[in-house]
């Protein structure tokens, strides 16, 4: 089957654009390759990360159904180097969800500095 499109980019609202663009930098690497107060566009290896900004940006309070998280964002990491991932991963201004699976299952949940959900896998 022909594909309609093809996949431009994922779009995060916020309202800090680069600030969340370079957060998503150290996390996956990458190059802003455009900016302005509205828009930032992050060229990583597989995926343009986009970032709009949204003054009344209501973050998610998953997994409150009122407020769902929409999507998510799931990234992979050695399972060896996971302890070292999460302590950067904070230290760049994500927060540890209070909601977490066991460490059988494959991942780790947190939240980016504007709210939006994204975990740390591992295979």
């Amino acid at each position: 089957m022909t594909a309609i499109a093809r996949m431009r980019a994922v779009v995060l609202d916020t309202p800090a654009p680069l600030a969340l663009a370079e957060f998503y930098r150290e996390l996956v690497g990458g190059e802003i390759v455009y900016a302005d107060p509205e828009w930032v566009k992050l060229r990583g290896q597989d995926v343009l990360l986009s970032f709009q900004l949204a003054p009344d940006h209501q973050p998610p309070v998953w997994p409150d159904p009122d407020h769902p998280q929409q999507f998510h964002i799931d990234v992979t990491v050695d399972r060896d180097g996971l302890d070292d991932a999460e302590r950067r991963v904070l230290a760049a201004g994500a927060t540890k969800h209070e909601l977490q699976p066991g460490e059988d299952t494959g991942w780790r949940v947190y939240v980016d500095p504007s709210g939006h959900p994204f975990c740390l896998c591992w295979d």
